[in-house]
C-alpha cells in the first residue's frame, strides 16, 4: 500500500519507522507529539505499516484506564535500513574462515581495525576535548549508516548510541567484529577515555550503546 508523501517529500511511514528505530517502542501519542502531527494521523500510518508487516504492537496494562498500545518495529523492518551488502559480507567471512581459520580471520579483522583507526584519526583529532571527540566520532558513524547519537548523562558521563547496525549479519557470523569496534572506539577517543559497551544488539538489545567517562 502506497504511503502519502508530505511537502518535504518524505513518507510519513518512513518518518515513523525512523522514529521507532531511534527511540524504541512508543505509543501513537508519543510519536505524534514528536513529529508534530495528530495522534489519529499516526495511528492510520501505524496500522498501514502493521498491515505491511513492518511494525507490531503490544497492549500494556496500566494501573488506571485502558491499556496503552505500544508500537515497535518488526524484524522485517530492518530491511528498510542500510545493510552494507550483508549477504556478500557474510559470504566473505565464511570463506575467510574456511581458508585461513579462526586465527587468520582474527588477523584480518585486526588489520581492518588498523586501517579504520588511521582513517578515523583524521576525522577525530586527539587535541579536541573528550566531548568534541565523541561528537566527531558520532558524526562519522552516522555517515556510515549507524544512526548514531550522543548525549551527556546526569552523572557527567557521555553516551554514544548506535540505533542501527549495518553490519549486523556479519557481526552475527563473527562476534569478534564487535570486539574490534569497541577496541577501535577506545583507541580513537584516546587514553584519557574509558569506554564501556552498555547495550548490545547481538545480546538482544534494540541498539548498541557505549558509556564514556574521563579517565581519573
Amino acid at each position: 500500500m502506497a504511503l502519502m508523501r508530505t511537502e518535504d517529500g518524505l513518507e510519513p511511514g518512513s518518518k515513523i519507522l525512523t522514529h521507532l528505530k531511534t527511540r524504541g517502542p512508543q505509543t501513537a501519542f508519543q510519536i505524534a507529539r514528536k513529529l508534530g502531527v495528530t495522534a489519529m494521523a499516526v495511528r492510520q500510518q501505524l496500522y498501514r505499516l502493521n498491515d505491511q508487516g513492518l511494525v507490531e504492537f503490544v497492549d500494556e496494562r496500566r494501573k488506571v484506564g485502558r491499556p496503552a498500545r505500544i508500537w515497535k518495529l518488526s524484524a522485517e523492518a530492518s530491511e528498510h535500513f542500510p545493510d552494507n551488502h550483508r549477504e556478500l559480507t557474510a559470504g566473505i567471512i565464511d570463506a575467510a574462515r574456511t581458508v585461513f581459520g579462526d586465527q587468520g580471520l582474527d588477523q584480518l579483522l585486526s588489520e581492518r581495525t588498523r586501517c579504520q583507526l588511521e582513517a578515523y584519526r583524521t576525522r577525530v583529532p586527539s587535541n579536541l576535548s573528550l566531548e568534541r571527540r565523541v561528537a566527531a566520532l558520532t558524526a562519522l558513524r552516522s555517515a556510515q549508516g549507524y544512526m548514531a547519537e550522543w548525549s551527556r548523562a546526569r552523572d557527567g558521563s557521555l553516551q554514544l548510541v548506535e540505533n542501527h547496525c549495518p553490519i549486523c549479519v556479519a557481526a552475527g557470523k563473527c562476534p569478534s567484529i564487535c570486539n574490534e569496534e569497541l577496541s577501535l572506539f577506545k583507541k580513537v577517543l584516546g587514553a584519557d577515555a574509558i569506554v564501556e559497551r552498555s547495550e548490545h544488539i547481538l545480546q538482544g538489545a534494540r541498539r548498541c550503546a557505549y558509556r564514556i567517562i574521563r579517565h581519573a
